[in-house]
């Protein structure tokens, strides 16, 4: 097949092509050639990069409503941008995942990080639920969806258009089905022997976190016999997985009624209702009237949602993540575990780790626990294998989890 005549975007001639050659996924509008031509080219249109000299580069997909003015797609400039193209990059992504697990319950698609930049698909058995976060995915969603269905034999394929990352590329935050039918109710999905409740059409992102599927199994293999607190619980991932692993009870707080009706529910699944309680309310304040009230649990987790999102909420979002654990630490009991995530990409693993142990140790001195031995990091965690991270792209390692001995 003849290639279709992409049109062409061009370096400026004091921009290096040095990092998209090594594999950098993004081109900022500063590094390129923005005359009225490149302006008017519509958002979510392949074209060929090509360097200041005009030696083809890469084929890109640009938007110049956006920052990120061109995603890199491929670097072989033969290639056609098509629905065997996506499936070629979809079959690949697949292969990982039945690698790593045994059931069709992970995140099909990371992005940049599976070569589809922008674009990301959680799998929920039959059904698949695809973010399209750039806008040449928009462009070609129904191709995008054919393929999905074609390498996977999924029979439901959902679009979910909320987050900023949307709104940052000018896109719309209209959700819809786009092949078969949304599920009658939240799915059941099996992970680290719990049950979780996922809602599709009206949770939060896609409906559940696999990424911190890792986290929840080393949590859990620390509650055997323990009490257990789930702070942002959402729909109970740390909580349900320790109680699946011989937690005593667990307590899972959340700000959000449909998520704790949700945990609940898993836990019910699960046979487990009687040692499972929900607290809704403002996770600080919730945290303070724990203490306030004396309560001491032997495993207590905190995964808030992202308190730094960008370089500029980076200071305050630290302050958060200290006060978080300042009130957490406070009601572990001596000889107990400590769990402190962050999903801020702008927060690396220096910056968090600092601020965490800041909190800790104020904490644990206005609780009078100040003299004692110093806090154990025991373990380090990431995201899971189903969320790979790009080599160029910091971002695609979002995820940081910090396991304490206090």
């Amino acid at each position: 097949m003849t290639q279709p005549p992409y049109p062409v975007i061009r370096l400026k001639p004091k921009s290096s092509p040095t990092g998209v050659r090594r594999g950098v996924p993004w081109v900022y509008d500063n590094e390129l050639v923005t005359d009225r031509r490149s302006k008017a080219i519509a958002p979510g249109t392949i074209a060929l990069l090509e360097d200041a000299e005009r030696v083809p580069l890469a084929l890109v997909a640009v938007n110049p409503a956006s920052r990120i003015m061109a995603r890199v797609l491929d670097l072989d400039t033969s290639q056609i941008i098509d629905r065997a193209w996506l499936a070629a990059r979809l079959r690949r992504a697949l292969a990982l995942r039945e690698r790593l697990f045994d059931a069709p319950w992970y995140r099909l698609v990371h992005a940049e990080a599976d070569g589809l930049p922008g674009v990301v698909i959680d799998r929920f058995g039959d059904t698949c639920v695809i973010q399209p976060n750039a806008a040449w995915a928009d462009v070609m969603l129904d191709d995008l969806a054919a393929a999905l269905v074609e390498v996977t034999g999924a029979t439901n394929v959902l679009k979910n258009a909320a987050g900023r990352a949307r709104a940052l590329e000018g896109l719309d935050d209209v959700a819809g089905v786009l092949i078969g039918a949304p599920p009658d109710a939240a799915l059941p999905v099996p992970m680290n022997g719990a049950i979780y409740m996922a809602d599709l059409t009206h949770g939060q992102k896609t409906g559940l976190f696999f990424d911190q599927r890792p986290n929840h199994a080393f949590a859990a293999q620390l509650s055997g016999g323990a009490r257990v607190l789930d702070v942002f619980s959402h729909v109970g991932g740390f909580s349900l997985a320790a109680l699946a692993q011989g937690a005593t009870s667990a307590l899972a707080v959340d700000g959000s009624d449909p998520a704790l009706e949700l945990a609940r529910r898993g836990a019910e699944a699960m046979g487990m209702s009687g040692q499972f309680e929900t607290r809704k309310g403002d996770a600080f304040d919730v945290l303070g009237g724990l203490g306030e009230e004396g309560r001491q649990f032997d495993v207590v987790i905190c995964d808030p949602p992202a308190f730094a999102p960008s370089k500029k909420s980076l200071e305050a979002g630290l302050r958060a993540y200290e006060r978080t654990a300042r009130l957490a630490a406070p009601l572990v009991a001596d000889g107990g575990y400590l769990v402190l995530c962050s999903c801020s990409h702008a927060a690396d693993m220096d910056a968090f780790r600092r601020a965490c142990l800041r909190g800790i140790g104020r904490g644990l001195h206005g609780a009078g626990r100040g003299t004692g031995p110093a806090p154990q990091l025991i373990h380090t965690g990431g995201a899971g294998g189903d969320h790979p991270m790009h080599t160029h792209l910091a971002e695609s390692g979002y995820l940081k989890a910090l396991f304490f001995r206090l």
